[in-house]
């Protein structure tokens, strides 16, 4: 059944470029396809269907795919087993989960980040991934999922049809654009004139559904609620807000306890109840939601201010970085917030840390769990993750221009079936920069000019068709990407 199920999907991934490719669904019939040959026992409707029609399904398929499609042109004349995935040592348990993580039931999921339910940590050696019962097998000879991509290599999936909209709702620079989680449409940004706004940019014309005003400082961050209807930001006057989205107002306002500038901010994944912030005065601090309050043992001091804090996917481990160019790590209890300081690494002593974003895992080539840091240092780190307590080794560093800007990057958001993949950065000298990390020459796969001031925060959307950038003049540019037009 497992050679079936492999030949099947290797056959369909062959003609996937070929099959309805500006429809950002086409690689759902490889669902209907698996639908014929009773991949999931579960389904009643299928379980008498008799075995030898499995298999005769196969080269009838292949006749009428060749006969409509033609032949591909990156195919071979020997057996289909040739492009099946490197899986032979996986169950089936495993094949229908995996199935059911990369196709799902035929409607569109976007994978911004593992979510717990689909990742736990297990301990067996240095942050050893269990993915439930999926073991992914990363191989360069992945032929099918090259297919599902296209055929296209890293510099042509990044490659951009130009602008879609410019906002300039903002008087002074934009700080932070961020789009909601697995929204497509909705993008808002912070700025140091004190407000904050929230746009909408499809469908067409591209139009600010609100402004946020409230702060009487510069906003230094914001982010977005796992569920979207509430906005968390953090401000130059010393105050945390959180902002009902629907109803563009503000339904508490929460004082920094030791008095200080509050310069970075992010929710608790796994308990949105909780948020952390990071301050002027050294003090990382974790705060319930309900009450406005500080959680017992949920404080800790470091070396300098904290510029930058992020969590892993599983909520259990904090980095905050700070203007004196160190990386702590903290294990943090997800019932309590209590936090522990466990790890610290100087990535350049005295060069601010501006920002850092974690991810489970990159791309079929790249599993290890990693950290990407931007510092005052002319260059953007990517960093594995190596323990369970946060710590941190530094795998390779890309050329970005950075000496006094609070400049951010970020991880593509899908992680799917290309081979390779990309980060993005700001950058002081007004580009946009894409690196591919696989490459170890010339890693810089695209780059976008626009700004005339530097370029400080980048976000895609969840499918990847749309990109903002801000910049220190208080410019959004949402840039479109080529071939995802049509989604627009």
């Amino acid at each position: 059944m497992t050679a079936v199920w492999q030949q099947a999907l290797a056959l369909d991934a062959k003609f996937n470029a070929y099959r309805t490719p500006n429809n950002p669904q086409f690689n759902t019939y490889i669902k209907d396809t698996l639908d014929h040959l009773n991949l999931d026992s579960r389904t009643s409707r299928h379980r008498k269907r008799d075995p030898a029609v499995r298999k005769e399904f196969l080269p009838i398929r292949a006749q009428l795919l060749t006969s409509k499609y033609g032949s591909p042109a990156f195919s071979d004349q020997g057996s289909i087993r040739s492009r099946s995935f490197s899986m032979r040592s996986v169950g089936r348990n495993t094949l229908e989960s995996f199935d059911n993580l990369a196709i799902s039931d035929g409607k569109k999921h976007h994978r911004r980040h593992l979510s717990s339910g689909s990742m736990k940590l297990s301990f067996d050696g240095p942050m050893k991934r269990v993915f439930d019962s999926i073991e992914l097998v990363p191989t360069k000879e992945a032929d099918a999922s090259r297919a599902m991509a296209g055929g296209k290599t890293i510099s042509e999936n990044y490659a951009f049809a130009g602008m879609h909209h410019i906002f300039d709702q903002h008087t002074a620079a934009v700080s932070s654009v961020k789009f909601a989680n697995d929204d497509r449409s909705r993008v808002a940004c912070s700025s140091l004139d004190g407000t904050l706004s929230i746009c909408q940019v499809i469908p067409p014309p591209a139009t600010v559904i609100c402004m946020l005003r409230g702060h009487k400082a510069g906003v230094r961050d914001f982010v977005w609620s796992l569920s979207n209807d509430i906005i968390l930001s953090v401000s130059l006057d010393g105050t945390a807000k959180i902002w009902d989205v629907a109803a563009g107002s503000c339904i508490r306002t929460i004082e920094d306890e030791q008095g200080g500038e509050l310069l970075c901010c992010a929710f608790q994944p796994l308990n949105n109840n909780m948020f952390v912030t990071g301050n002027s005065k050294h003090m990382v601090q974790v705060i319930n939601v309900s009450t406005g309050k500080g959680v017992k043992g949920g404080s800790s001091k470091i070396t300098g201010s904290v510029t930058a804090i992020t969590f892993d996917p599983t909520g259990r481990i904090l980095w905050a970085g700070d203007d004196k160019g160190s990386i702590f790590s903290f294990t943090i209890d997800i019932a309590t917030g209590k936090l522990t300081k466990t790890r610290r690494i100087t990535v350049s002593e005295g060069h601010p840390i501006t920002s850092i974003s974690a991810r489970a895992w990159i791309s079929r080539e790249a599993r290890d769990p990693s950290l990407l840091v931007n510092s005052c240092i002319n260059a953007m780190c990517l960093f594995r993750i190596i323990t369970d307590d946060g710590g941190l080794q530094l795998k390779k560093t890309f050329p970005v221009k950075q000496k006094r800007s609070h400049i951010r990057s970020t991880f593509c958001p899908l992680m799917s079936f290309r081979q390779g993949a990309c980060v993005i950065s700001g950058s002081e000298d007004m580009c946009v920069y894409f690196f591919d990390i696989g490459k170890d020459s010339k890693p810089c796969v695209n780059k976008l000019l626009g700004h005339s001031a530097p370029v400080l925060d980048v976000c895609f959307n969840c499918d990847e068709s749309l990109l903002a950038s801000c910049d220190e003049q208080g410019l959004v540019i949402i840039w479109k990407r080529e071939g995802k037009q049509g989604a627009l």
